[in-house]
This record gives structure tokens, C-alpha cells and sequence, in this order.
């Protein structure tokens, strides 16, 4: 083989490793998501689902609705919101911060109040008669959804002005829920995905209370930016596979 032939096959494999570099930095990607901490376990689920097939990784970070608001309108870089609610990825579409027609409601969540002691067997019965309670655990209504449905429950019940002096607040959901595991609450309201969750079995008695004593929990997801990884893994979230696992996990399908 002369040199001019042995030049252009250099030149030749030069060009289809620079194509094929090229070609999987722009199908590879990463996608941040932010996550409402009561979907943990069901987002864990899903992503475990999705990397199988798909070439894209996915970061997950898990927090209170609220918080990660405030760290997106801050320039947090993130690609995807999963918010517990659907307030604040409206603000996000008025503000002009995520994609205009993106935003879909992806789950229901429903509450539920929680003893880990199983002594405590009427729990609606010690919420009335607080008397017996040191401590009753909630996540902070100004940073979560199901902060102020637990708010509205107990002002239903007409317990919140007697029961203040009682209340731990939690940043977020997982936190009143390690408060109660931990036994530093009584009792905690926390989200049924977590006492219904299949991996990790609880001890102790809940009370469901009735969805008409609280708002909806519409739990929302929006696209922070225009690219196709963060699509796409919002677009596998409405999968028959995801929405059985969604269901799974303690929620209700919108």
C-alpha cells in the first residue's frame, strides 16, 4: 500500500471516530431532575425502568416542593421539576422559567397520619383528644403541599388551634416521616405513598383521612429547557409501564 492510500485510510477512520464521538455526545445525556421527596421511592422505580432502555442517565435530587422552587427561580440547573403541587409549576410557566405547555399533572397524592407505636390504635380518636400526644409531626405548610393539607385537615377537624403548642414541622414529607419513625413525633401526617411503599414495610396504625378534608394534591411535573432528554423522560412517565408503577407506590392517576 503506497503512502497516499495508507494516508487516506488514516484520514478515513479519523473522520468516522470523530462522527461517532460526535453522534453519542449528542444522543448521551444527563438529566436533572428535581423531585417532590414524597416520590421518591416511585421515581426510583422509574428511572431503574427508564436506564434500561434508554442511553440517557438521570440525576435525582429529592426535596421539599417548596425549596426547590426557590432554588429553580435562582438559576438552579436543573432540567425537569416534579413538584408535589401544581402551584408552583404554574409560577414557573408565568414567570417565564419553564417550557409554555409542558407542565402535566403526573400523580395524585393522598395523605396519611401515622403512629409507628402500635398502642396508639384510634388515631383519629388522638388527634381529637390530644391530650396523649407529646409530639405530632408535619411537613412546614409554607414548603409543602402536604404541609397544608395536613393544616386543612386539622382545621377541619378543629384541632389546629389547640395542637400548636405539639407540632414538629418537618422541611419536607420524608422528614415528618423520620420523625415518626424515629419516635421523636407520636404520630405524623405523611403521605400514603410512604406507608403503602413495597420496600419498606411499616409497623404501627394509620388513618386515611377522607380526600374531602384537604385540596387535591395534583402533583405536577414541568421541562425547565427545550432539550430532548429531559422529553423524553418526561413523555416515558406517561408509559403504561410508569403509570402502573406510580400506582403502585400509593397514587392515584390523574
Amino acid at each position: 500500500m503506497d503512502t497516499i492510500a495508507i494516508k487516506q485510510l488514516i484520514l478515513y477512520f479519523s473522520l468516522v471516530f470523530a462522527l461517532c464521538s460526535s453522534a453519542t455526545s449528542v444522543i448521551s445525556d444527563e438529566i436533572r431532575v428535581a423531585v417532590a421527596s414524597n416520590f421518591s421511592g416511585a421515581m426510583k422505580a422509574i428511572v431503574s425502568e427508564y436506564e434500561e432502555t434508554s442511553v440517557h442517565t438521570v440525576v435525582l435530587s429529592f426535596g421539599s416542593t417548596g425549596k426547590h422552587y426557590a432554588q429553580i427561580t435562582n438559576g438552579a440547573p436543573f432540567d425537569l421539576f416534579l413538584a408535589a403541587d401544581s402551584a408552583r409549576p404554574q409560577l414557573l410557566e408565568d414567570q417565564g422559567i419553564a417550557i409554555i405547555g409542558s407542565r402535566t399533572t403526573y400523580a395524585r397524592g393522598r395523605l396519611a397520619v401515622w403512629a409507628s407505636n402500635p398502642e396508639i390504635n384510634n388515631i383519629k380518636d388522638a388527634l381529637n383528644n390530644h391530650q396523649n400526644i407529646a409530639h405530632l409531626a408535619i411537613a412546614n405548610p409554607k414548603l409543602s403541599p402536604y404541609g397544608i393539607a395536613a393544616k386543612q385537615v386539622l382545621m377541619t377537624l378543629d384541632a389546629w388551634p389547640k395542637i400548636q403548642s405539639k407540632l414538629v414541622r418537618g422541611e419536607n414529607i420524608a422528614q415528618t416521616f423520620q420523625f415518626v419513625h424515629s419516635g421523636n413525633a407520636d404520630l405524623g401526617f405523611v403521605a400514603y405513598s410512604q406507608v403503602v411503599n413495597p420496600k419498606q414495610p411499616l409497623q404501627g396504625n394509620w388513618w386515611i383521612p377522607p380526600q374531602s378534608l384537604y385540596s387535591p394534591i395534583d402533583q405536577q411535573a414541568v421541562l425547565l429547557n427545550n432539550r430532548q432528554a429531559p422529553k423524553d423522560l418526561l413523555e416515558f412517565m406517561k408509559s403504561p409501564l410508569a403509570r402502573q408503577l406510580i400506582q403502585h407506590y400509593g397514587y392515584e392517576l390523574p
